[in-house]
């Protein structure tokens, strides 16, 4: 177990509408400095096929992507004890302040990647927050049972939630 603390600021701006919350960065990910950086990581590449785009490989391309789409990205937690990458192994968690994002950008869904980030976020944030999430799956190469085109009917939601909010895409 080692004590893990959120080291890189949340993804979002002004004109934000949708907010994507893990649970906390993987190693890969806090190696990289940015989110969902484990290679076999399906993120990117569900995210990309959702918006109709090509896969981005650069943070540059990654943080593109998600703006241009009105998405901001984030974690449930500042700080945690955990093994590894496991999610089941968390303990004396922190959660972020959503208000950081809520207050600056018109945050209109919340969706979470992952079972355990949808539990934390249910018993931590939402209670403070008042905004409910969407749980969908996890895109970790833990999840293996779940196959990429599951994942991509999944989090469709997404691009269904973004046209309803903001029908005109940037």
């Amino acid at each position: 177990m080692e004590t893990v603390t959120h080291e890189f600021l949340p993804l979002f701006d002004k004109n934000s509408k949708i907010l994507i919350l893990g649970t906390i960065p993987s190693p890969k990910s806090r190696e990289q400095g940015f989110y969902y950086g484990h290679p076999r990581n399906r993120f990117w590449k569900v995210l990309a096929q959702v918006f109709g785009e090509p896969v981005p490989e650069t943070i540059e391309e990654k943080k593109f992507l998600a703006l241009r789409n009105h998405v901001a990205l984030w974690d449930v937690l500042a700080s945690c004890s955990i093994h590894g990458a496991e999610d089941a192994s968390i303990r004396d968690v922190v959660p972020n302040d959503m208000n950081v994002i809520l207050s600056q950008a018109d945050i209109r869904a919340v969706f979470t990647t992952g079972t355990k980030a949808t539990a934390l976020y249910r018993k931590y944030c939402e209670p403070v927050c008042r905004v409910p999430c969407i749980g969908l799956p996890s895109t970790s190469p833990a999840n293996c049972r779940m196959k990429d085109e599951e994942l991509f009917r999944e989090y469709q939601v997404i691009a269904e939630t973004a046209c309803v909010i903001s029908p005109k895409r940037v």
